[in-house]
């Protein structure tokens, strides 16, 4: 059977202990180096980026999030030992790992060591398709020439090389679509490498239906009323029952349960929204309080938009009360933008409609839909000062780009102080 070991890239044979390297990170697999559809998902990012940086934490459970009422953004491995997970409540999770290091965000950090992943990633194939800052999906059909080794080969260079030259670790799954890459991307985690190729519906058939990606609590219940459990179950319906059954979707639902998907690596596949949201410490009813918020989050999605060379065409402002009710508001812009100035003053007006002694522990803003960044602020005679705007924010990008995002800001984003009496 076709072997390869992750170390050094070369074929163990039928030893389990690398001749080569010594290595015990042998992968298996009758169609290992035939299959080329990779998934790649970096192993608890930003924790991850975090360790890197402070390597005396090795060790430690680390959170990255922020504040007692916000949530965990993700987790080490050692903090899930103790059930930590991404979008837990705060509170939960120290109650849980009272230990843990808890640090805040920085997504700039996350953002420059995605970048770099990013670039290696574009030098196995040009297919490559970003999911997320962590995640992408990779087709290396035709690449054995360039790379003078089967795509199995090269992904495990690949892994190494992140390993090396960025810090942190990915697993990799790779098989025959990408519904079945994504699956082995997560069976093996961290630094894993899961190969499925034909035997994928008899790995699925036992799994519980939350397996498949876009099954969620609601369509899990639904199709437990059905006694539908487990994706065997699903896999065995013919097409007409499925969709008597369970609908438009039942179709795509049941083929998705037998491990079929025909979903090509799309490198144009378009972001659909950017966006920025914050937990308070303490609820939040006042008009400046929040406006103060929103003034910070709309600088760091206009930053997030010029980087990704993205504009705004329109603005989504959203709520959440105290009682965990979601409010979301929407408004079209008259042209693209990437200003803060623009974005705030639309998610202004939108949360002026919202601010009704109402207690809210969130905010959040959103870009979408998005535009084309060439297209962002177009010069506008009804407005003989946004020139000035736009000339302003390059002036303070560039400071910051220089000096750090503390470097320079603006007034409405400072926390009034104590008054001093005269």
């Amino acid at each position: 059977m076709p072997a390869l070991c992750r170390d050094c890239g070369t074929d163990p044979g039928a030893s389990r202990v690398c001749p080569g390297c010594g290595g015990h990170r042998i992968v298996r697999h009758g169609e290992l180096f035939t299959l080329h559809i990779a998934h790649i998902d970096c192993d608890a990012f930003y924790a991850s980026v975090e360790k890197r940086d402070r390597p005396e934490l090795a060790a430690r459970p680390v959170i990255v999030g922020g504040g007692t009422r916000g949530v965990v953004t993700a987790a080490c491995y050692v903090a899930r030992i103790y059930g930590v997970r991404s979008a837990m409540p705060m509170f939960k999770a120290l109650a849980a790992c009272p230990d843990a290091v808890v640090i805040r965000p920085d997504f700039a950090k996350y953002v420059a060591a995605s970048r770099k992943i990013r670039a290696l990633m574009g030098t196995l194939t040009p297919l490559v398709q970003p999911l997320s800052i962590d995640e992408a999906v990779l087709d290396l059909a035709g690449t054995e020439a360039l790379h003078g080794a089967p795509p199995a080969v090269a992904l495990a260079r690949f892994a190494l090389a992140v390993e090396r030259e960025v810090g942190v670790t990915v697993s990799i799954g790779l098989a025959a679509n990408r519904l079945m890459a994504k699956i082995a991307a997560g069976r093996d985690k961290p630094r894993g490498f899961c190969v499925v190729g034909a035997e994928a519906p008899a790995l699925l058939a036992p799994e519980p239906v939350r397996l498949l990606p876009g099954v969620g609590p609601a369509l899990a219940k639904r199709l437990e009323g059905l006694g539908i459990t487990r994706l065997g179950q699903m896999a065995a319906l013919d097409e007409r029952e499925a969709v008597r059954r369970l609908g438009e979707d039942g179709l795509s639902l049941v083929r998705r349960a037998r491990g079929e998907d025909s979903r090509a690596v799309d490198p144009a596949r378009e972001t659909k929204s950017v966006s920025a949201e914050t937990t308070f410490d303490a609820d939040l009813t006042r008009t400046e309080d929040l406006e103060r918020h929103l003034w910070r989050l709309s600088e760091k999605v206009a930053r997030r938009l010029k980087e990704d060379g993205l504009a705004a065409a329109g603005v989504v402002l959203k709520l959440k009360t105290e009682k965990f009710a979601v409010r979301t508001r929407a408004q079209r812009l008259a042209s693209p933008t990437r200003l803060p100035d623009t974005l705030f003053a639309a998610a202004r007006a939108l949360l002026a409609r919202e601010v009704d002694g109402t207690a809210y522990r969130l905010i959040g803003i959103g870009a979408q839909p998005l535009a084309a960044g060439e297209d962002a602020d177009p010069p506008d005679l009804a407005d003989p000062d946004q020139p000035r705007r736009a000339a302003a924010q390059a002036a303070i990008d560039a400071l910051r780009d220089k000096f750090g995002g503390a470097a320079i800001g603006r007034g409405r984003g400072f926390v009034p102080g104590p008054r001093v009496p005269r």
